[in-house]
């Protein structure tokens, strides 16, 4: 009887015992905000309010924070207004996106000062000169818990961020895979080993097969809605839509210093009611630009599709040069759909975020062929949008190459590939698709936005409900 009476007077002290030992850590996680400095006040508010509850709250970003809200990229500090708001959320690291690059070597490294926050890539690797100060990862104390964070950014089939080649002069890049690897020791040194990716899901997917010392991956890049997140290969993936449509709030259960529980919920921003306020007024100020609120034209019609925007530009591109054909990447085109109501200048802001520059050259018809299969290999294997002629095309088993193209000029015929024809297009293009053509094409000195806008105010009025300009063809 004593015997037993003592084993129910130890059970009170095991269960405290057993308490000690379990710790939980919460984390926020967003990706590929993409400048949504409207959505802020509201993030803010959630922010705190889990750190009401959560003090110890890690606020991570898993990149591609600017590019998207001319308001923010085309301040005088270009994507100032995004880190001035996430120094006030509090966000604790930041991996790089393809999208940081989009201000150049200078513009990344001023961000880079101006945050109260680290940028987190161990696949990147800027020279000296460049003055961008990046850290491969970081180790955070998160009430106790030992929580390292590893930094990993994309490459395309270029071997570089899909950004202009020309802002990445002096970065050298390697190997996701094999650089994450390089710091499997941190296992050793930590309780959690976090991945803050902007590699895409299926990548992510594929990452989590060869990475069993990690424990969570919080990914972004290709704007994948998990429900929640989702266990692949033992690691919790996580990852949301872009421009802050919602965010992840992450639960780690630890015990003895190992994590034996993993949970993510989706909670969605554009459906909170409350703001901080303080974060609102800040917002305000920044939005209040009258110049991007002057309307172009109206738009007659919905438009639901990226073809039916990429020929709207690639229209505007031949009107503002006369040339006889344009060509856009359809990776370019940046927004979705477009209501019937007046175009902004916001609204092409957002739609070209890029400050492109139209380039011509003079090539064959065979020589544009080749300029078409190269822009669909280095934009993530989509075809690009055109105007002065149409397109059929046939992929290959891979859908990774285009195996053919017939292209027909206005009047219905296929066109002429031995002749000549005067090709405008953006210079982004014109880098991402090197091939044997004699005329590598020079600037005109003109924007393709500034195209865009003269374009829309020209007309007053635009219908482009069901344009197409290509096909794909089964042969």
């Amino acid at each position: 009887m004593k015997k037993i009476l003592l084993a129910l007077l130890m059970v009170p002290f095991a269960l405290c015992i057993w308490a000690q030992n379990k710790q939980e850590v919460h984390i926020l996680s967003s990706n590929d905000m993409h400048a949504a400095i409207e959505c802020f006040p509201r993030l803010c508010f959630v922010a705190d309010s889990l750190r009401t509850l959560y003090p110890d709250l890690l606020v991570l970003s898993a990149g591609d924070n600017r590019s998207g809200d001319p308001i923010n990229d085309m301040y005088e500090i270009p994507a100032y207004p995004m880190v001035s708001l996430m120094n006030i959320v509090g966000f604790h690291a930041t991996t790089l996106g393809n999208h940081e690059f989009d201000s150049g070597e200078k513009g990344l490294a001023k961000l880079i000062t101006m945050s109260d926050f680290p940028y987190l890539c161990a696949n990147c690797h800027p020279a000296a000169s460049t003055g961008i100060h990046l850290r491969p990862w970081q180790m955070f104390d998160v009430g106790g818990v030992r929580l390292a964070v590893i930094g990993v950014t994309a490459l395309g089939p270029m071997g570089k961020p899909e950004s202009h080649p020309d802002n990445m002069t002096h970065i050298e890049f390697t190997d996701p895979l094999q650089t994450v690897q390089q710091y499997k020791y941190l296992r050793q040194q930590s309780d959690v080993v976090l991945l803050l990716s902007h590699m895409g899901y299926e990548d992510d997917v594929k990452l989590s097969k060869d990475l069993p010392w990690v424990d969570l991956i919080v990914g972004g890049h290709s704007h994948t809605q998990l429900n929640g997140g989702e266990m692949h290969n033992g690691l919790l993936i996580t990852q949301n839509v872009n421009r802050l449509a919602r965010v992840t709030h992450i639960t780690l259960t630890l015990e003895n210093g190992k994590v034996i529980g993993k949970k993510a919920e989706n909670i969605a921003i554009k459906g909170v009611k409350r703001e901080n306020k303080v974060v609102g007024k800040l917002t305000d100020y920044f939005v209040n630009n009258p110049a991007f609120d002057e309307i172009l034209a109206v738009n007659d019609a919905p438009v639901s599709t990226y073809e039916e925007l990429g020929c709207l530009m690639t229209d505007a591109y031949l009107k503002a040069t006369n040339a006889d054909i344009s060509l856009q990447n359809y990776g370019g085109v940046r927004y979705d759909t477009l209501s019937v109501r007046g175009i902004s200048v916001k609204d092409v802001l957002q739609l070209d975020p890029f400050q492109n520059n139209l380039v011509e050259m003079t090539v064959t018809g065979n020589e544009f062929i080749d300029i078409i299969k190269m822009c669909f290999v280095n934009d993530q294997a989509r075809f690009p949008l055109m105007s002065g002629v149409t397109a059929e095309y046939v992929l290959d088993d891979t859908k990774q190459q285009v195996k053919k193209v017939v292209l027909y000029g206005p009047d219905g015929k296929k066109l002429n590939l031995k002749k000549t024809y005067r090709v405008v297009t953006n210079n982004y293009v014109q880098a991402i698709t090197p091939t044997n053509r004699k005329d590598e094409g020079h600037s005109l000195g003109i924007g393709t936005a500034e195209a865009i806008m003269q374009y829309l105010k020209a007309l007053g009025h635009v219908n482009y409900q069901g344009k197409t300009c290509v096909k794909q063809i089964q042969k």
